[in-house]
Formats: structure tokens, C-alpha cells, sequence
């Protein structure tokens, strides 16, 4: 889930450099657009199709803003927009709630897509159908903490013991080579490697956590901003929100359009893939929320109290400042 495609730091730093959040640019009337950075998580996917719709149709041009999407580099998407190496990225509600608990000032500002897609797949030779089935199984992961609370508190829940689980850190490996080298099953994004596993006519058994319990129903991934940006330059935020809003409402009412888009602008993708992707995820941006991208303090609340009953975080965190919708348009 979390698998970062390491991008080497000092590239991204002199790309950041070239594009730095405070240079303007000139594009045709003179019109000065202010340069942007913002940052993904993994490698582009449609996940991140919302940016690039904005960007393709003109709507951060609209808002004035020039924005640049990069690719992860090494460290922590949280470090790096509190470094001000990004003004932008892409997280998780895990990954926020830790850097809060280390007091690390970054703020969540929407939610990418409104439940968690997330879940344990397994080819279905594995027999795997339930928590239980856990036991005596080798889980390829990327070495998180988080991940042995998740399977514990599932694996509880059945009357299984995580320690008949071997643990193999298996970083960013493909899931279907892991598949094939040891591994029976991994966290992965239905919206994503699930979709593939169908392209490729490969049938999976999928375990949602929060089909388990709710708690585990947060928000995967999410769009975050510094404290020191939405303090000293909010309009900036709210410019970028309301186009990248506008991106994602797009890719919403518009999977056909949006999957060209993102393989026009990243052409090394799988076109198949893409296409079936944004299909799944065209009813999952928003879902069952009002607006795309809003969040429920509750969501926050119990998640961290989970991470914090689980000694995930050394102390709980308060979580009107881990989040808000005020960027968002109404």
C-alpha cells in the first residue's frame, strides 16, 4: 500500500528547485501563474487522477497557479512538507496521525477517496477466505508497525494467533512476482493492484479491514499541506483546492476522459489497467459523502485511538488539527 518508488532525494530536490514554491511565471496576456509543487506517494496512478485533470484542462491555470507533480522521494511525504520541500503531497491517514504524534505540523486537506479500498489479497490457490486462514501464511508487507496492529486486531477477532504469521518485508515488490517467490498474500488497493489482478484474468480472495470492523475504515489516501502555508499563504491553498476539486468532480462524471488524460500525461501506464481503474474508482472519490474530499472528525478520533491503543503513537493526538475541509469549495 505504502510501497514508495524511490525516487532519488537529490533529483527531487533540484527538481523542487527549479519549480520553488515562491518564483512566478509568464504565460500569454502576461498573466503571472505562481509555481506549485506537490508530490505523490507512489508511482502516478489513478489515484492521483484529480491533479492531473486539473492540470491538463486548465484549471490550476485558471486559479493562477502553475503546479509541478512529482514523483515520492526518499523520506516521509509529512518530513518533506514540513522541510518545505513540497508545498503539496499525498499521504495517509496513518502517516498523518504519526507525524502529528511527533508533533510534525502537516495537515490533512481533503480525502482522496472516501472509504478504504484497502485490503489483504491472495491468489484464491491459497485458500485464504478469512483472518484465520492467516495462520501458518507468509504475509510479504513493507516492514510497517502498522500493518502487524492491523492483522493482530483482525486475526483477534477470529480467534487466531499473529504469531503462526511469518513476516517477510518485501518493500516495493511487485505483488503478483512476491506472489510467485514465497508470498501469500499483501496489502493492496483494490482500486489498483485488484483491478490489474482482473486484466491480467487472475481470480484474488480480497479481506477489507473495515468489512472487519469499522474503525478501520479511514482515509487512504489524502491530500496534505503545512501549518506554515495554510497560516501564511491560505488563499494559495484554497486556489489549489478548488481546482483540484474541480479535477476530481471531473474524473468523477468523466472516467473515459479522465483515463486518457492521466495515459496522456503518463504514458508508460497500462492503458487496460487505467482505463478498468478509473471505472472503480469514478464511484469511490466521493461515494457517500456530500462533497469530494470531506472528512469526519469521528473518522480521525477513532482511528487514532486505535493507532494509540495499539502503540502505534507514544501519545494520542488532537485531531482538529490533523484535518480540515475549510479548503474545500462549497
Amino acid at each position: 500500500m505504502k510501497k514508495i518508488v524511490v525516487v532519488a532525494l537529490i533529483m527531487s530536490i533540484l527538481a523542487m528547485g527549479l519549480a520553488g514554491c515562491s518564483t512566478k511565471t509568464s504565460v500569454k496576456n502576461d498573466v503571472p501563474l505562481q509555481k506549485v509543487t506537490v508530490m505523490l506517494d507512489w508511482f502516478p496512478n489513478t489515484n492521483h487522477s484529480g491533479l492531473y485533470v486539473a492540470k491538463d484542462q486548465g484549471y490550476y491555470a485558471e486559479e493562477g497557479l502553475d503546479v509541478n507533480i512529482i514523483q515520492a522521494a526518499e523520506g516521509g511525504n509529512p518530513q518533506l512538507i514540513a522541510a518545505g520541500k513540497t508545498d503539496f503531497a499525498i499521504s495517509y491517514q496513518e502517516e498523518v496521525t504519526i507525524a502529528r504524534s511527533q508533533d510534525i505540523p502537516v495537515v490533512a486537506i481533503a480525502a482522496v477517496i472516501q472509504h478504504n479500498t484497502s485490503g489483504f489479497a491472495s491468489p484464491v490457490s491459497k485458500n485464504i477466505k478469512t483472518p484465520k486462514d492467516f495462520e501458518g501464511k507468509t504475509y510479504g508487507g513493507w516492514g510497517s508497525p502498522a500493518e502487524t496492529a492491523v492483522l493482530k486486531v483482525l486475526m483477534d477477532k477470529y480467534g487466531a494467533d499473529i504469531n503462526k504469521v511469518k513476516m517477510v518485508n518485501v518493500g516495493s515488490a511487485d505483488f503478483f512476482a512476491s506472489m510467485e517467490k514465497g508470498i501469500d498474500f499483501s496489502w493492496i488497493f483494490e482500486g489498483w493492484t485488484g483491478i490489474e489482478a482482473k486484466t491480467k484474468g487472475i481470480d484474488l480472495n480480497f479481506i477489507k479491514p473495515k468489512d472487519v470492523y469499522n474503525i478501520l475504515d479511514y482515509y487512504t489516501p489524502v491530500i496534505i499541506a503545512g501549518e506554515n502555508i495554510i497560516s501564511q499563504d491560505p488563499e494559495l491553498v484554497k486556489k489549489f483546492m478548488k481546482a483540484t476539486t474541480k479535477g476530481y468532480n471531473f474524473a468523477i462524471d468523466n472516467p473515459d476522459k479522465t483515463a486518457a488524460i492521466l495515459i496522456k500525461s503518463v504514458p508508460e501506464l497500462n492503458k487496460d489497467l487505467v482505463i478498468a481503474s478509473q471505472t472503480y474508482l469514478s464511484k469511490e472519490y466521493k461515494s457517500d459523502a456530500p462533497r469530494w474530499g470531506e472528512m469526519k472528525s469521528e473518522v480521525w478520533k477513532d482511528y487514532a485511538v486505535f493507532m494509540f491503543v495499539y502503540k502505534l503513537i507514544d501519545k494520542n493526538i488532537q485531531v482538529e488539527q490533523a484535518f480540515t475541509n475549510k479548503f474545500l469549495p462549497e
